[in-house]
């Protein structure tokens, strides 16, 4: 049982899954916070998730993904669809929340009770994601959005860690930004689903579609495997942000068909249980007395007196 307001696991999420913007804020605080209630949260909230597709966002600083999120919701709307949205912002070096706050920059939304908007910080954490991102999006899921969309922090080129979270994965681009030649030693090519050249109003935008296109043809794929599509948009008119969402769900579609939704949704569930279990290994490392004992063979290895593989192969044996 929580202390404030004594609500308890069960009620909250009965509460979440009937709509209550302030139940699921609770619960994504509480995954936030790493809360010692967190087990039985995940727990309560297992058997009514698995049903919304996730839709990851990423792409350099500047290309519109904020923009295009909110151009996507309002057409994820128009189609009856609930909407969640995670929008991971830069972390406030004083709080540890997010810096930006994308619930000012998707205000269209803000009255919308089938749309939950969260600004997450990622709190130093490396790919674009806050480590909590993959439980909150489980609570967006089990609250009954048909859609959850991950937008990333915007850092570049580490940002290629969402394709591990997301059903599809949605990359922007912008003309102008140098984006053709840096998409190769982003690796955006091997991760991307659907491809979006943002502000085709811009000079250039044509361009940028004919080099990211032929990039794409140049890459191996398996016979039946997905082909991603190019699209041009303008997010902040909602030029082309129908074909875009036309894309997302045909891939969709492909994802369910092809079974590789199941594969896909299998090996993120690995990578969380591997998270789970080795942040839990680090925390008995830190309640035993390993510490000191690696002080003592740190010592040894920097004299000489050991090499670090026997010093490491000491220290799991005790």
């Amino acid at each position: 049982m929580t202390r404030r307001g004594a609500v308890t696991v069960p009620d909250l999420v009965d509460r979440a899954r009937r709509g209550d913007p302030a139940a699921v804020a609770r619960l994504i605080t509480l995954v936030e916070d790493a809360s010692p209630l967190l087990r039985e949260v995940m727990a309560a909230l297992g058997p009514h998730a698995g049903r919304a597709h996730v839709l990851g966002i990423t792409g350099a600083p500047g290309v519109g993904k904020s923009t295009t999120t909110n151009a996507l919701v309002t057409g994820l709307r128009r189609s009856g669809r609930r909407v969640g949205v995670l929008a991971i912002d830069p972390s406030s070096p004083f709080s540890g929340g997010a810096l930006l706050g994308d619930r000012v920059r998707m205000g269209d939304h803000a009255l919308d009770r089938d749309v939950y908007i969260r600004s997450m910080g990622a709190r130093g954490h490396l790919g674009g994601l806050a480590w909590s991102t993959p439980q909150a999006v489980r609570v967006l899921d089990a609250a009954g959005c048909d859609v959850v969309v991950v937008e990333t922090v915007g850092v570049g080129q580490s940002e290629v860690e969402v394709a591990g979270l997301a059903d599809t994965t949605l990359v922007l681009l912008a003309p102008g930004m140098g984006d053709g030649i840096q998409a190769a030693k982003a690796g955006i090519l091997e991760v991307g689903d659907v491809y979006a050249v943002n502000k085709a109003d811009r000079e250039g935008a044509d361009r940028t579609r004919r080099e990211l296109r032929t990039m794409l043809s140049m890459a191996e794929r398996r016979d039946g495997a997905w082909r991603p599509p190019v699209v041009q948009t303008v997010a902040s008119t909602g030029e082309g942000v129908d074909a875009l969402l036309g894309e997302v769900d045909r891939h969709a579609a492909w994802l369910a068909e092809s079974g590789e939704l199941a594969r896909r949704r299998t090996l993120r569930a690995r990578h969380e249980v591997e998270a789970i279990a080795l942040a839990a290994l680090r925390e008995r490392w830190g309640r035993t007395e390993a510490g000191a004992e690696l002080d003592v063979l740190a010592r040894r290895v920097a004299a000489g007196d050991v090499d670090p593989y026997a010093a490491a192969d000491e220290l799991l044996a005790d």
